[in-house]
Order: structure tokens, then sequence, then C-alpha cells
């Protein structure tokens, strides 16, 4: 899901300092279900950040959001790593995920861990690795059908989401209806790199703590008073992840 730009993006320069030896790795920057590069990272001022340091950033859009193609076909939707593969560059670089883009980037890590140094997953945790039994999901499929369902804020704000410019409303629609599972122990137990988790604190996706301890090498940062949508506009996650990606080996 996207962000906006920060009123404070020039205040909170004023205090962040990155001085690692970092620079040389590129950092790939995925966004959420509904988002888009621009819409999410470049908005919210992270990559500008992120270039002001000396990185050099890879924006990806999934397929179904902002410049990709945007099959309405929900099986198009079974791997969306592809897109994100394509953009790597040939060394191991960093990659920072928010939500679906999260999602997408765990399973690259799952499948090709040779090419990732190191994961920032954001806005997930309980979600990935246990299966919804509440019927919650299928609420939200529902709503973005346009067919009546109990009065609920997550499924208005999910719609809000699909309905904003430059969306696709029935690709989005699609991603939601693709098939899913969670995260196995063994699936996860491949992702070998450094890897930091950030989720608010009154994110619906969390907590974050059995994600993290199903990890071989993860920590866990809780975002205070922090919901799932202002995930990447929250400076405590900019102070997180930007001293993560710094501190991550050469």
């Amino acid at each position: 899901m996207g962000g906006i730009r920060l009123g404070g993006i020039l205040t909170y320069m004023g205090h962040l300092s990155l001085t690692g030896n970092t620079g040389s790795v590129p950092v790939v920057l995925v966004h959420g279900w509904g988002g888009s590069f621009e819409s999410t990272w470049r908005s919210s001022g992270f990559a500008d950040l992120l270039e002001d340091s000396g990185r050099q950033v890879i924006g990806v859009d999934l397929l179904g959001h902002g410049m990709a193609p945007k099959p309405h076909d929900p099986e198009a939707y079974s791997d969306l790593t592809q897109r994100v593969l394509d953009s790597l560059p040939a060394e191991p670089c960093d990659l920072v995920g928010f939500s679906l883009g999260a999602i997408t980037l765990l399973q690259l890590a799952i499948n090709h861990p040779d090419r990732v140094r190191s994961l920032v997953l954001a806005g997930i945790g309980r979600n990935v690795i246990e299966r919804d039994d509440s019927g919650s999901h299928d609420v939200l499929v529902q709503a973005l059908e346009g067919k009546e369902v109990p009065d609920n804020n997550l499924a208005r704000l999910f719609v809000q989401y699909a309905d904003q410019p430059g969306n696709d409303k029935t690709a989005l629609t699609a991603i939601m209806k693709r098939d899913r599972a969670p995260y196995t122990p063994e699936q996860l137990a491949r992702v070998t790199c450094p890897v930091l988790v950030a989720i608010g604190d009154q994110d619906f996706a969390g907590p974050g703590d059995g994600l993290v301890n199903l990890l071989p090498n993860a920590r866990l940062v809780v975002l205070k008073k922090c919901d799932h949508f202002a995930t990447t506009e929250n400076f405590d996650f900019f102070d997180a992840a930007l001293g993560f990606l710094e501190a991550s080996p050469s």
C-alpha cells in the first residue's frame, strides 16, 4: 500500500547521518498491495534518503501495480518474485519490502538465498506463518468485488486503496484471490542473511515475534502507535531500516 510525502522529511534528514561503507551495494525497494515504487518509497522520501547517502536505489513495481502489466487472472500472480529477480544486479544486494512486497521478498530469499545480502521486512509477521481461518480475507475479497459485507473498517480501507487513481481494481482483486499458504519453518530456515522485521504495535499483520523466531538471523523492531498503513511513513521505521542497512556486512 502506498504512502504520502512527508512534510517533515527535511527535519528528519537533519538528525540522520549515514556514514557506513555500503554505498556500492544497491538497495531494491518493493511496495505493498495497491501501491507502487513512486507512491510508497519515493513519495515518503525513503528512496531519497538512501540516494543521498550514496546508495543506488532500484525500485520495482510488482505485477498488477504501478507501471507493471495488470493481468486479471489470479493464476498470473502465483509467483510475484520474477519481476524482482529481473531487476536484481549480479551481486547480492539489500532488499526492502513492505506488506505484499515483504511477502514477495521473503519468498525470493527462500528460493534464491544467494541473491540476498540483507533483508528488511516491514508490515508482516503472524500473517505469513499462520493460516487465517477467520474468514477475514474472504471479506476483503468480497468488498473488492463490490459485494455487501458487514461494516468492516479494514475492508473499507482496502477498497479505498484499490480505487486510487492509476490502480486497476480488477487486477488488485485478482492478486488477493491468488493461492497462498503460510511459510513453513523449513522454508524460513533457508533465509540465513541478516533480516530486520519492522511492524507496528497496531498492525493487523502482527505481532512479528513468531516470524523472527523462525528466521536464523533476524531481529524485531516494534513501531509504537503505528498501524499497518502508516508503516512506510514512520520515522522510527526509517531509523531502524536505514541503520540496519548501514550496519549490514560488506
